[in-house]
């Protein structure tokens, strides 16, 4: 048996890193659906940009705070990519910090598409803006810049799900987490690349369908909050 709190490279054992990599995916789980599913729909219709515009002027805060929220998901995809690349690390190092980065790059383009959401609090908070341009504009600027922010986020989800498929292959390698979970996560990474994929190439098709799959990393995270943060040797 091979003692792992002990790891030269770095004081962060793999039971510590399972945990902070569980509270980190916990705090996603609190902050995303939120802001996605209880927030954005009550301020944003797709297609109605004058209805969209005045329910964001109308609740600001509201909407700021949908922003924080997803600031605080985007914090918390930094930490667990390096959690998990440190429980993952003794399965293969290099591949580990390849799936690292592409959450990494993933959460770089969320941030991007983040931008446009900030960008509509400069418009509504300017009154410069608002006085010398036509109400009309101003509500076009406004959905375009929600349109925007689902466009590259779509984009950086296919990264995630790439990221996921490597996560999933890393987890069924180690001999210290069950295999099901690696079989669990691969499928939710072909789910997210598939349906955003055909978002984007075949728009007609309904994939809405996959979304109970991607969501198989929070089976994940139990099993690291419950099971993996009292690792304490591997094989």
């Amino acid at each position: 048996m091979t003692q792992i709190s002990n790891n030269r490279e770095t004081d962060i054992s793999l039971g510590k890193a399972a945990l902070i990599a569980g509270i980190s995916l916990f705090v996603m789980v609190l902050t995303t659906p939120f802001a996605e599913f209880s927030i954005f729909p009550k301020l944003i219709d797709s297609e109605n940009a004058t209805k969209t515009a005045e329910n964001i002027i109308n609740n600001k805060h509201l909407f700021s705070v949908a922003i924080f929220l997803i600031l605080l998901t985007l914090i918390a995809d930094i930490v667990a990519s390096w959690a998990l690349y440190i429980f993952l690390k003794p399965v293969n190092k290099s591949l580990s910090l390849l799936t690292a980065w592409f959450r990494l790059i993933y959460t770089a383009m969320y941030f991007i598409a983040l931008y446009n959401l900030l960008e509509i609090l400069s418009i509504i908070k300017s009154i410069e803006y608002l006085k010398d341009t036509g109400i009309g504009q101003i509500n076009d600027s406004i959905l375009l810049q929600i349109k925007a922010f689902r466009v590259e986020g779509s984009f950086g989800l296919i990264i995630f799900g790439i990221y996921l498929i490597l996560l999933g292959y890393l987890v069924y390698k180690a001999n210290y987490i069950p295999k099901i979970f690696g079989v669990i996560l691969i499928i939710a990474g072909l789910s997210w690349v598939i349906d955003k994929l055909s978002s984007f190439l075949f728009p007609e098709i309904n994939t809405q369908f996959l979304f109970i799959l991607t969501m198989s990393e929070l089976i994940f995270m139990f099993w690291l909050l419950i099971k993996g943060s009292r690792i304490k040797t591997i094989e």
